[in-house]
């Protein structure tokens, strides 16, 4: 990343997001550590239980585990954020989903946190997308990687001949 501002600016948001989901984990932890086998089989929770037991095993609703794939990385600051702005909005959205489904007060609660935290997210991701564009050239803006590609500033100038057109016709 070739700008600190923007380096500090990611690494406040990834640390949040590790405690996110430590917090999310802990929800999950405390609603499912007391079930009994009737509540595992009747909330269609026995698959994971016969797998990972009432421990926190990182996968989606649908039951499909975390990987690095879920993780895109171009290399290209401007592609990034927007992805970093993307996931928030994504995160967002499944905190709403949640919302809906459930009334239990305490992980409502915390839900809305996390939901507020990933707003504040995406407008810092914002704020990082204006530091790399505001050192851009607006000319080639969507046609630079600034992690790579130096702006151009000037045109190139032809240097001078080194014989000129005189010295080489004698």
């Amino acid at each position: 990343m070739p700008y600190p501002e923007l380096k500090a600016i990611l690494t406040d948001v990834g640390t949040e997001e590790l405690a996110h989901l430590e917090m999310v984990a802990t929800i999950v932890h405390q609603l499912t550590r007391n079930l009994t086998p009737e509540q595992i089989k009747g909330s269609g929770f026995s698959p994971y239980y016969v797998n990972h037991t009432t421990g926190i095993y990182p996968c989606n609703a649908n039951g499909l585990p975390f990987t690095a794939a879920a993780l895109q990385v171009t290399g290209d600051p401007i592609t990034d954020v927007h992805e970093d702005l993307a996931a928030e909005q994504k995160a967002r959205t499944t905190y709403d989903n949640i919302l809906r489904v459930t009334d239990d007060p305490d992980v409502r609660d915390a839900i809305k946190f996390l939901r507020e935290r990933e707003v504040v997210h995406y407008q810092r991701f914002g704020e990082g997308l204006r530091i790399i564009t505001d050192q851009l050239d607006d000319k080639n803006f969507y046609a630079f990687n600034p992690a790579f590609d130096s702006p151009r500033t000037k045109k190139a100038q032809s240097p001078a001949p080194l014989v000129s057109a005189e010295t080489s016709s004698k």
